[in-house]
């Protein structure tokens, strides 16, 4: 693995680090610079599920080699499939010390997180019932992770590592974040202007316990990352407990983004995570189907989930 249609993974020159506002193509003012970083972009994305994946040995104890090739399909896709020989460990030294070994820290203290940061995604009846759909067995609609945070507290990575799949079902599809602003912006680059707006979408307070534990936020779909200039994205597909900006471009810019995330969109990767396998990610989007477990403790799916503030540096 390494190579898509004769393209080295860690040849490709897609600048990392993006600081300079003359020199970013994400800036809709920089055309020709956006010409240049699409270029690479299409030339070099993965076309398949399978160039997504990554064989290592231990996440627990990387190799520098490993480093590196984890670092290069970052910058070129912001994220990979990691397959290990771990099999069906249930440690969650494995997602810390993945997170560590790429230079994250400060784990995502969310409210469903375990004392550890590190939160366990399996079937709970109680989080199930009061509507945490992670938490069941239900299907779950394309997302970034903590689109509900507050602007300082966004999500630029993820990690999630599968202890025990499913019996059935339990399939990720997954989506390049940088690949829908390039449709979207070869489409009409107001769709981008739109969705760019300081208050495209508002996620109401929530107030579940009788009382606000959590205040509205609002904030840009698409906005980029104050320490590398790179493409962050804020996105959920559900309709209730979400307000839109309610103006025609940024309705027609969303029926555009709907379009993407169908199942005929060849920029779509579905994989079904097995035992010591993950996904590493600069939050990419992503779903879930719907999935049966079994009776025994053996049957019931397990993954660890471990969200951070900081993108993984793909320098």
């Amino acid at each position: 693995m390494g190579d898509i249609d004769g393209i080295t993974w860690a040849a490709q020159g897609i600048s990392k680090v993006m600081t300079s506002t003359a020199d970013n193509p994400f800036e809709l003012g920089n055309d020709s610079r956006y010409q240049q970083w699409r270029a690479q972009k299409l030339a070099s994305r993965p076309r398949s599920a399978e160039d997504l994946l990554l064989e290592i040995d231990d996440p627990r104890s990387l190799s520098e080699a490993e480093i590196t090739l984890i670092r290069s399909r970052l910058n070129i896709c912001n994220m990979l499939i990691y397959k290990s020989k771990l099999g069906c460990l249930e440690d969650k030294d494995i997602p810390r010390k993945l997170g560590q070994q790429l230079g994250l820290a400060g784990l995502d203290p969310n409210m469903l997180a375990d004392d550890d940061g590190i939160t366990s995604l399996t079937v709970v009846e109680g989080k199930n019932k009061r509507g945490y759909i992670p938490y069941s067995d239900k299907r779950l609609l394309w997302h970034t992770d903590g689109y509900y945070n507050a602007s300082a507290q966004q999500i630029r990575a993820f990690i999630l590592h599968c202890v025990r799949p499913a019996v059935e079902g339990g399939e990720n599809a997954l989506l390049d974040p940088e690949m829908v602003y390039l449709r979207l912006r070869d489409e009409n680059p107001d769709y981008i202007k739109a969705l760019m707006h300081p208050e495209a979408m508002t996620i109401p307070a929530n107030t579940e316990s009788g009382a606000e534990t959590r205040p509205a936020q609002t904030g840009p779909v698409f906005s980029l990352d104050p320490a590398t200039g790179r493409l962050h994205m804020r996105y959920t597909a559900r309709t209730r407990s979400i307000v839109w900006r309610d103006d025609e471009m940024t309705r027609k810019a969303l029926a555009a983004l709907e379009k993407l995330l169908s199942d005929e969109n060849p920029d779509v990767f579905h994989y079904r995570l097995g035992a010591g396998e993950g996904v590493l990610s600069n939050n990419v989007l992503h779903n879930r189907t719907a999935f049966r477990q079994g009776e025994t403790e053996a049957e019931q799916r397990l993954l660890y989930r471990a969200r951070y503030y900081a993108r993984i540096s793909t320098n």
